[in-house]
């Protein structure tokens, strides 16, 4: 086991954070403001040593991760397993908006890891789709002697649930995982004498 430590960041600001509006899977873009956090959290996180830096192929989340790599010095790679949540009929409407037209969904939405919006995926869909990209580097370290610590640049709903996934939580505890602010980030860890990866920190801030 040499996979010790994961490091998930969210991405900058966009127009859509700005008013409220669901993104999902729509290609939106990071703000100035969003552009200024990058460029603010690159030289925090570079501080950490990383050995693989990870990004979700959706611009906001390329955006912030090509400035984290820039400032680490690693290259970037992307899987389009860590995207957001596929929010289907919701995706460019307000909460606002949902909530006049389904009382009650955005709250089913938040407390029930397996509610699905119309034409979306539900949390549990997002973790069972995006947790193997861990599982995958573990393989790939397993026989490394050093010890690997790999950030993932994404989004706050795949992060919230990865995060579950990895502390295997049962479903009825995935609510208690919260959002990200824009460009905080969470970070997993374990030791051999604690192989279950634990919670190091949640909502980290430069």
């Amino acid at each position: 086991m040499t996979l010790r430590r994961v490091t998930l960041l969210r991405h900058g600001q966009t127009e859509y954070n700005s008013v409220g509006r669901m993104q999902g899977h729509l290609d939106t873009r990071l703000t100035d403001a969003g552009r200024a956090q990058a460029a603010a959290v690159a030289p925090r996180l570079a501080q950490e040593r990383f050995d693989r830096v990870i990004t979700s192929d959706l611009t906001r989340a390329h955006d912030t991760a090509t400035a984290v790599a820039g400032a680490v010095g690693l290259p970037l790679s992307v899987d389009k397993r860590l995207r957001e949540t596929h929010l289907g009929d919701w995706q460019g409407r307000t909460i606002a908006e949902i909530g006049a037209d389904d009382p009650g969904a955005i709250a089913e939405w938040r407390s029930d890891p397996r509610f699905t919006p119309p034409g979306g995926e539900s949390r549990v869909d997002v973790v069972v789709r995006s947790l193997p990209v861990v599982e995958e580097l573990d393989l790939e370290y397993a026989a490394d002697p050093e010890e690997r610590s790999v950030l993932l640049v994404a989004h706050g709903g795949m992060i919230a649930g990865m995060v579950c996934g990895l502390l295997d939580l049962p479903q009825s505890s995935w609510p208690v995982i919260g959002g990200l602010g824009n460009t905080r980030w969470a970070v997993v860890a374990r030791r051999d004498d604690h192989p279950r990866w634990r919670l190091s920190g949640y909502n980290i801030g430069a």
